[in-house]
């Protein structure tokens, strides 16, 4: 059976066709811009072969006990952050949404702090923290748990803003009170998607978790950076299973998490 497009000449449409054509020219005006040929992706190659081959190498076990450490404070930092953002955004998703704010200027204002938040990524914020506190775990929670409420905001005002006003109007119809409408009828609507995109989140912060100590946030990513440095082939190996094993272990917890919720 000769498969078709469904159309009367059962030729694609012209506005994909048109799209499909921007969007092969815009692609061909970038890759030169990004430094993409060819030949640069074919020649690099061997040095990436070169560089993986240096990775068969016997573990260093005795940096086992400081690699279980340093994946514990990595995990306790990506946790704690995603808490104090679940627990921040809750508020801030309400005062950003449309239908839940209590004025409109509001609106505007915190959908510009939300904007501000998400902007920088992890890592320049853990610099600015990182000045501001020291050097430790301590700015690498505020770092993570800061964008993280950014972005949790964002979609839990996105979300609130696409409820059924129906149970809305019936709270409100029998004198419930400005919150006691939004306690009531809206976050019940939108808990299920808030608490599958917290867990994203989570799984987020884990990975993030692990460069920040570039900075000196905590975590294992002083450890990865210095390994990396001193071609610690042995050491790396550890880090890299590490970390592979907790988002694995993270990422099976939270789709079990998903699907309970759901």
């Amino acid at each position: 059976m000769t498969r078709r497009w469904p159309t009367a000449s059962g030729l694609p449409p012209w506005r994909l066709v048109a799209v499909a054509g921007v969007a092969l020219v815009l692609l061909g005006l970038a890759a030169p811009v990004a430094e993409i040929a060819p030949a640069r992706l074919l020649g690099a190659l061997g040095p990436m072969a070169d560089f993986l081959g240096h990775l068969v190498v016997a573990p260093d076990w005795s940096y086992l006990p400081t690699l279980a450490l340093k994946m514990l404070e990595t995990l306790e930092m990506a946790f704690l952050a995603t808490v104090i953002a679940a627990v921040l955004s809750l508020p801030l998703g309400m005062l950003a949404a449309r239908n839940a704010t209590p004025h409109p200027a509001i609106y505007h204002v915190v959908r510009q702090g939300l904007s501000l938040m998400r902007a920088l990524p992890e890592l320049m914020w853990a610099l600015v923290f990182v000045s501001a506190v020291g050097l430790g775990p301590l700015p690498g929670v505020m770092a993570l748990a800061f964008v993280a409420a950014g972005f949790l905001g964002k979609f839990f005002a996105e979300a609130i803003e696409a409820v059924d006003e129906g149970p809305v109007e019936g709270v409100a119809a029998h004198g419930a009170g400005w919150l006691q409408v939004r306690a009531y009828a809206m976050l019940p609507q939108v808990a299920p998607d808030f608490a599958g995109i917290v867990l994203y989140v989570l799984d987020h912060n884990l990975r993030a978790a692990t460069i920040l100590g570039m900075v000196g946030a905590g975590g294992i990513g002083y450890d990865m950076v210095m390994a990396m440095r001193l071609f610690q082939f042995d050491r790396i190996v550890l880090i890299a299973l590490a970390i592979y094993l907790a988002v694995t272990a993270l990422d099976r917890l939270s789709a079990g998490l998903r699907r309970r919720i759901i």
